[in-house]
């Protein structure tokens, strides 16, 4: 992955003028400032790590397994949100990692947590590096590795009778969907960060794909665990369902880290769809689009895909990204995906338009849906572009039940645009439904301003503005990017101070001496 950007740098291709022209006409979007600093020219501080810490840890995992080059502790800095892109394009990198360190199996991974708990050195679990929420820099460590789980990274087993599937958290989702592929199953999670992201990384934060309609989350999917503490190893999931007690497999998902380390994941898999089919509707506001996506969540039948763009989103061409700017729709896109045998698609996609129809949608045909599908992972590759060309562009999402949609989606654009406005950057704020469930929807938002004098401190501001809206609108502080360091303080709000103490107690039970992703997730008491 592209060290100061999102994967493929061959992706990221420059503006066309006519939309450099109108983020300069419509936000005063002025040039860069100056290109990102050379990989070989961006320092870092000196390893904190001394003999006896490097000598434990190779004895762990193997010495040509811990690093602590220049390069790769860069490559391993922060994750990939906007700020941590900006600070790390700058060269900023004050809180690298002191070493890199990548074990191959359960049993090395067990090796170097009891290590990092001897020594007082914090443990970041690392897979895709993918994290948007601060998930990847750790508050208060004084010295801390990088857990790289790249080299694991198998299919280990495939039960075709149960259809379900081990897999090692180091595999990254293209490599997972070809091995399953192969043996004519799919696991049908497709997150934007597909490319990039790695099973372990989509349960340790919920993770939800742009399939969810269809497939489910990635929590849905997960049956089964094995985890590495401090403390010691869990072996979650003899069945797919139990009422022996709470399900221990939900206080591992969505974890981020902070109280083990994921060594494997039993996930449910279907065969490979035989059709897929896309086709885009128009809807006159976002309120109708939203109506009509609420009684096709609860009235069914579900299509695969679902998801609707505001008036602003569909205005910028934003399901298109390869054509940004260049979009004229009026009203709504909402874009309507199916998946299955062709007889059993062509059935359900009949209910659905009638669903559509009733509730004022007008059918487009398959090009928007095939427009979407073939450029669903681009995104990305455009911010990396609009940073180029001086402009700020980031995302932030939640979640609330469909009678508080409307409230939520209001409040936080008037948080957004009314904080950015202030600080001299005033914003286009763009906001899509992405995945849908008969009591409830997600929202997700895309603000794009000028960069202005401090684009970190303008957007931590507008931040905290929009945190504080979606708590106080009765959403919930993230849907599928996770907590982090960034949402920390907002979700101690949303889970209370008891929420708060019971996961205290937990990490203080699997991690009693907190090396494991400390700051991240767990709210402090002193935060309540």
């Amino acid at each position: 992955m592209l060290w100061s950007g999102w994967g493929d740098p061959a992706k990221a291709a420059p503006l066309p003028e006519p939309v450099v022209g109108l983020l300069r006409d419509l936000l005063g979007v002025k040039p860069a400032a100056a290109p990102p600093v050379a990989l070989d020219a961006v320092a870092v501080p000196a390893s904190r790590l001394v003999p006896e810490d490097l000598g434990a840890l190779a004895g762990a995992v193997g010495a040509g397994h811990v690093r602590t080059d220049a390069e790769t502790r860069v490559r391993h800095t922060r994750g990939k949100s906007t700020p941590d892109l900006l600070r790390i394009r700058a060269g900023e990198t004050s809180d690298a990692p002191d070493a890199v360190v990548l074990p191959a199996t359960h049993d090395e991974v067990g090796s170097v947590l009891r290590a990092c708990s001897e020594r007082g050195i914090a443990v970041v679990p690392f897979g895709g590096g993918t994290s948007v929420v601060g998930g990847l820099a750790p508050r208060g460590a004084e010295r801390f590795i990088a857990l790289d789980l790249r080299r694991m990274d198998a299919l280990i087993e495939l039960d075709e009778v149960s259809r379900t599937a081990v897999l090692q958290p180091g595999l990254r989702a293209p490599a997972a969907e070809a091995l399953l592929n192969e043996r004519g199953y799919t696991l049908g999670h497709f997150p934007q960060s597909f490319e990039w992201a790695s099973i372990g990384g989509f349960a340790a934060a919920r993770s939800s794909g742009q399939a969810s309609a269809g497939y489910g989350r990635f929590d849905d999917m997960v049956v089964g665990l094995t985890v590495a503490t401090p403390a010691g190893d869990l072996d979650l999931g003899r069945a797919p369902k139990s009422a022996a007690g709470p399900d221990l497999r939900q206080l591992v998902l969505g974890s981020e880290g902070a109280f083990g380390v994921i060594t494997s994941v039993t996930v449910r898999v279907r065969p490979v769809p035989s059709a897929t089919e896309y086709e885009g509707w128009r809807f006159a506001t976002f309120a109708d689009g939203a109506a009509a996506l609420r009684g096709v969540a609860q009235d069914g039948p579900l299509p695969t895909v679902l998801r609707l763009s505001d008036e602003a989103e569909t205005m910028v061409g934003l399901a298109d990204p390869a054509a940004i700017g260049g979009a004229s729709s009026a009203g709504c896109l909402a874009i309507v995906g199916f998946e299955g045998e062709p007889g059993e698609i062509a059935g359900r996609r009949a209910a659905v338009a009638d669903l559509l129809r009733a509730a004022g949608g007008e059918p487009l045909g398959t090009a928007p849906g095939d427009t979407w599908a073939h450029g669903r992972f681009n995104a990305p590759y455009l911010r990396d572009s609009l940073l180029d060309a001086g402009a700020f562009v980031e995302t932030l999402e939640t979640a609330a039940f469909w009678s508080g949609i409307p409230a939520l989606y209001e409040a936080v654009r008037a948080a957004l645009t009314g904080t950015l406005s202030d600080a001299g950057t005033p914003p286009l704020v763009m906001c899509h439904i992405s995945h849908v469930y008969p009591a409830g929807a997600s929202l997700y938002f895309t603000v794009v301003s000028a960069q202005g004098a401090d684009p970190v401190a303008h957007w931590a501001g507008a931040k905290r503005a929009a945190c504080d809206a979606i708590v106080d609108a009765g959403g919930t502080i993230s849907h599928h990017h996770g907590v982090g360091t960034d949402h920390r303080d907002a979700y101690a709000r949303e889970i209370g101070p008891l929420g708060g103490a019971v996961l205290r107690a937990v990490k203080e039970r699997l991690d009693p001496a907190g090396i494991l992703n400390p700051g991240v997730l767990v709210p402090p008491a002193t935060e309540e």
